[in-house]
């Protein structure tokens, strides 16, 4: 399919590379809103604008202005929007009300990402979860704090003596390991496209921050029917549309429904395909449309982020592998732990991919390090 079958597609995000890749691939001319407008992402769109701040995180005269002057004289057919919107779901009702939004509505997502909904919703559908409070509980060891709408771990922390906000609450530990089942949904029913693992990569201050994920799942004490089986109950019981996937910890002795990203999330990349399928399946379950035939993905395939080992003041210009997406641009000032780009690898096992994903990692943070010096001598 060429560029201009389809006409072109907004897209909103924290990270719109992703998305934006996945529209080429279906033929769509994508027009992106992001926080970075990373090299990829300028090369992937027919267009790019970025927010003014991202620290602020989208605003919605800031974002609705940006995204009409991407719109004027594109005609897209509507608007697709990414991570950044699950703590400001009111700006999803004002977005609707000028694009036709391909995703959840406004009050879906809140729901689901409402720890107190989606307990509740948890135990009436049988699926444990772990126990949530506003109040300090007596073992705090034994407990998570977390923000609502929080997400990428970044906003997860052990509990301290530190007051909680409004927006905090407190999750009860639990064990296993984290998978992830992605569903395609229509509003009633949920198709299991497939399940993978992630990983954390811990720093100061961020003990849960994403480090990466794999596809299929490599999990093997993880009961993933019966995960396959809780996720579609879930998103039934939530009327889900599109893209969306459900977080799970996740081992021998069982399993707890952790999250429910009600988007196109962190793992659309290693469920990535060559026919442009996934996000074409995105906008067609958005409308009501599943699929007769399921979507089908060769080979299993992993991601990792490469976040900055300290403070580029200027970020090196680097010769970059293909391997390596979300590239920050040259000159580009970079705090420690800011994520430098994402890295990619494909294999024949969930095994073998994370193993390959780990050895660019590695060699990928030598070789900034080792570039960011020269330019510091020259």
């Amino acid at each position: 399919m060429s560029l201009s079958d389809s006409g072109s597609i907004l897209i909103a995000a924290a990270s719109g590379r992703a998305l934006a890749a996945a529209a080429r691939r279906s033929g769509y001319r994508p027009l992106v809103v992001d926080f970075f407008g990373d090299s990829d992402t300028r090369a992937l769109a027919a267009a790019t604008v970025e927010i003014a701040d991202p620290a602020r995180g989208f605003e919605a005269d800031e974002l609705l202005s940006l995204l009409h002057e991407l719109a004027a004289g594109a005609a897209p057919v509507g608007l697709v929007c990414g991570s950044g919107f699950e703590d400001r779901t009111e700006i999803l009702d004002i977005l609707a009300q000028h694009f036709f939004v391909f995703g959840n509505a406004a009050q879906t997502v809140a729901r689901a990402k409402d720890p107190h909904v989606l307990a509740a919703l948890c135990a009436e559908l049988g699926i444990p979860h772990p126990e949530i409070s506003v109040a300090r509980p007596r073992a705090p060891e034994n407990w998570l704090v977390k923000r609502q709408g929080g997400g990428g771990g970044l906003h997860v922390r052990a509990v301290g003596q530190d007051e909680i906000s409004s927006q905090e609450y407190f999750q009860r530990r639990v064990g296993g390991a984290p998978v992830s089942v992605l569903l395609l949904c229509d509003g009633g029913e949920a198709q299991i496209l497939g399940t993978s693992s992630q990983w954390t990569t811990p720093s100061t201050g961020m003990p849960f921050r994403f480090g990466g994920a794999v596809r299929p799942a490599d999990n093997p004490a993880a009961p993933l029917a019966a995960l396959g089986e809780a996720a579609q109950k879930i998103a039934r019981a939530l009327g889900l549309v599109g893209l969306n996937s459900v977080d799970f910890l996740a081992g021998a002795e069982g399993y707890h429904l952790i999250e429910v990203n009600p988007r196109p999330g962190a793992t659309l990349d290693i469920f990535a395909d060559g026919e442009g399928a996934l996000f074409a399946a995105h906008l067609a379950a958005c409308r009501g449309h599943l699929p007769r035939r399921p979507l089908v993905f060769t080979k299993a395939a992993a991601t990792a982020i490469a976040y900055a080992p300290r403070e580029f003041p200027s970020m090196p210009a680097l010769v970059w592998p293909d391997w390596c997406k979300d590239r920050q641009r040259p000159g580009t000032c970079l705090r420690a732990g800011d994520p430098v780009c994402t890295i990619s690898a494909e294999a024949e096992t969930a095994a073998a991919a994370r193993a390959c994903v780990g050895e660019r990692l590695a060699w990928f943070d030598d070789y900034l390090l080792r570039e960011a010096q020269k330019e510091c001598a020259a």
